[in-house]
C-alpha cells in the first residue's frame, strides 16, 4: 500500500508543479513575455512527464491483472493530473489569444 501512496504523491506533486508552470505562463504572456511563458509551458510538460511515469506504471500493473486499489488519494491523484492537462490546454490557447491581440 505505501508504494501506492507514494506514487500517488508523485503525481499530485508533478500536477502540482506543472499547473503552477502554466498559471506562470499565462501570466508572462500577459505582460508581453512570450519566450518565458514558451519556457514555463515546457519547464510545465516535463513536470508532467514526471508525473506520467508511474501513472504508467499503474495502468500497466492493472492491466497485468494487478489489483490496484482504488482509495481517496489515487482519486485526487487522477484528478489532478487531469486538471493540470486542462489548464495546460487553457494556457495555451490563452497566449495564444494575448499574442494576437497584441498584433493587432
Amino acid at each position: 500500500m505505501q508504494e501506492i501512496e507514494l506514487i500517488c504523491f508523485q503525481l499530485i506533486t508533478a500536477a502540482g508543479g506543472a499547473k503552477s508552470n502554466y498559471i506562470k505562463a499565462v501570466q508572462k504572456a500577459k505582460l508581453g513575455e512570450y519566450a518565458e511563458a514558451e519556457r514555463l509551458i515546457a519547464e510545465g510538460d516535463e513536470m508532467m512527464k514526471q508525473g506520467h511515469l508511474p501513472h504508467s506504471d499503474l495502468v500497466q500493473k492493472e492491466a497485468a491483472g494487478e489489483a490496484v486499489p482504488m482509495g481517496l488519494i489515487l482519486t485526487h491523484a487522477e484528478d489532478q493530473m487531469m486538471s493540470a492537462e486542462v489548464f495546460k490546454v487553457m494556457a495555451e490557447e490563452i497566449i495564444e489569444l494575448y499574442k494576437k491581440v497584441e498584433s493587432r
